[in-house]
């Protein structure tokens, strides 16, 4: 049998092994309740394109993630953030907030890319932008860009230089008519689409093997 001292041990170990199990329920606690909450360390911009991502980003988020596509020679991260941006510019908010971030002449520098699904990927974004009117005033391609009309080009790029040609049309239009005559500036997108020389292309394309961008084509045509 042990002595007073023993009985004093124990109930110091005792205790002891309490206060450790109330801080462990503490800090289990704050853990669990940070979750509930829906609190998330900082994202880094590469982090934003992984696709585990889901929320709408925010401004600052969006210029991380143009910083990224700009600085950035990785293909396969330049792809991954165009179709996080092209995600985002489906909100009209965020079509606002990439114009004002610069970000327009950003994604459209990525159509001239060499590689075929940066190229795809870039229009896809473009055409989300385009749906905002004061978005259109801010892209600029060069004559080049009507090359991506050629029947020869590939059917995904075809099929998104004629949806970009669709979003412009549609927005200066109301019910069939033009709701405004715009001043088309020379080097802007409205200047290059409106031009003879776009129409005759897009005209070509009705004869395309392929239905779908035979059918695009014939839904363009009564609009030029």
């Amino acid at each position: 049998m042990g002595g007073p001292g023993a009985g004093w041990v124990a109930a110091g170990l005792l205790l002891g092994a309490g206060a450790c199990y109330c801080i462990y329920r503490l800090t289990r606690g704050r853990r669990r309740g940070d979750r509930e909450l829906g609190m998330r360390p900082s994202k880094s911009a590469e982090d934003l394109t992984d696709g585990s991502y889901d929320d709408v980003l925010n401004a600052a988020q969006l210029q991380k993630l143009l910083y990224l596509l700009e600085s950035t020679e990785d293909p396969v991260i330049i792809e991954r953030a165009l179709i996080t941006l092209g995600n985002n510019a489906a909100f009209s908010v965020n079509q606002a907030i990439i114009r004002e971030l610069g970000g327009i002449p950003i994604v459209g520098n990525k159509i001239n890319h060499s590689n075929q699904s940066i190229k795809e990927k870039a229009l896809n974004a473009l055409n989300n932008l385009s749906v905002n009117v004061e978005n259109q005033i801010k892209i600029k391609v060069d004559s080049s860009f009507l090359s991506l009309y050629d029947s020869h080009v590939a059917k995904e790029i075809l099929l998104r230089v004629l949806t970009l040609f669709q979003n412009i049309n549609n927005c200066l239009k109301i019910e069939g008519h033009l709701a405004v005559q715009p001043t088309f500036t020379e080097g802007s997108l409205f200047f290059l689409l409106h031009g003879e020389e776009c129409a005759q292309k897009i005209k070509a394309l009705v004869d395309h093997h392929d239905a779908e961008v035979k059918e695009k084509v014939l839904t363009i045509i009564p609009k030029i």
